[in-house]
């Protein structure tokens, strides 16, 4: 015992220990007793509510800005996303369309290989197309090692739309039906009249644009949706290749002979894949 009171530290701690003892069960015992709070408990508790409203605003502010951000940059993200979906969506939308002509034209060139016996198809496909002779001129991509040569017919969607006027190695000039160059070779076509009997002329360009069937004699035979073939007259044509039906018939400018205005049977505006008809009896 002496040696335990001639320790100051360990004195010292006991009493420390048994005098906080004592505050705590008094506070305990206290605050047991009493309706409020002691006022330092008090007004330790509202600087700490005080100091967490202080900084808990700022805090909750900038935390909700920082959401914000994060919500604006995740819409920006999306949106893009939908932008691209969108673009895409178009894109497959047009070659959808693309695609869906190029097949009905092959359908059309399949139709001409099972029909045109004794002529040779030849598909090609359109490579190039100017917009200043968007009317008269076309490039396809098979030329004289594929067996094309000048003059031969061409088609798409089962009517004729032109003939090669120049062949090279790999490539080949189509000139249309419906040029308007008054030097070109025009086609040498043929119809049936009402009674029976052919009656020949030549498709020209009109005035308006549209394909005519001109020269013909007694055209007031010709009725409406009468078809218009090749009569195989000239060049490397062959005979009975669709060209059209007869829309109606006029008079010219000068009001001198008919004018048998023609619907074309091909697809003159808008071909993607065509067909070159070989024909056999001219190499013979």
């Amino acid at each position: 015992m002496k040696k335990f009171l001639q320790n100051k530290k360990l004195l010292t701690s006991f009493i420390v220990v048994f005098v906080v003892l004592i505050v705590l069960g008094g506070s305990v015992s206290l605050r047991n007793r009493r309706n409020t709070p002691l006022l330092i408990q008090s007004l330790g508790n509202d600087i700490v509510a005080v100091g967490s409203r202080i900084v808990g605003g700022p805090v909750s502010l900038i935390s909700g800005g920082l959401n914000n951000v994060n919500d604006l940059l995740n819409v920006q993200t999306e949106n893009n996303h939908l932008k691209s979906q969108v673009t895409n969506l178009g894109q497959t939308k047009a070659e959808n369309q693309a695609l869906e002509s190029e097949n009905k034209q092959l359908k059309e060139a399949l139709k001409i290989k099972d029909t045109l016996t004794g002529y040779t198809p030849i598909n090609a496909s359109v490579i190039s197309r100017s917009s200043d002779t968007w009317s008269d001129l076309l490039v396809i991509n098979k030329g004289s090692s594929a067996g094309v040569q000048k003059n031969q017919a061409v088609m798409c969607n089962g009517g004729v739309i032109g003939r090669i006027i120049e062949v090279n190695a790999a490539s080949s000039k189509v000139e249309l039906i419906t040029t308007t160059d008054k030097s070109a070779n025009r086609f040498a076509v043929e119809a049936k009249t009402s009674n029976g009997k052919t009656v020949h002329g030549i498709i020209t360009v009109n005035s308006d644009n549209g394909l005519a069937f001109t020269q013909v004699v007694d055209s007031r035979k010709l009725k409406k949706g009468t078809k218009i073939y090749t009569s195989g007259m000239g060049g490397n044509s062959p005979k009975g290749l669709l060209v059209g039906t007869v829309a109606a018939t006029t008079r010219d400018s000068f009001g001198l002979s008919d004018l048998i205005k023609i619907n074309p049977s091909g697809d003159v505006n808008d071909p993607s894949v065509v067909t070159v008809i070989k024909r056999e009896v001219a190499n013979n």
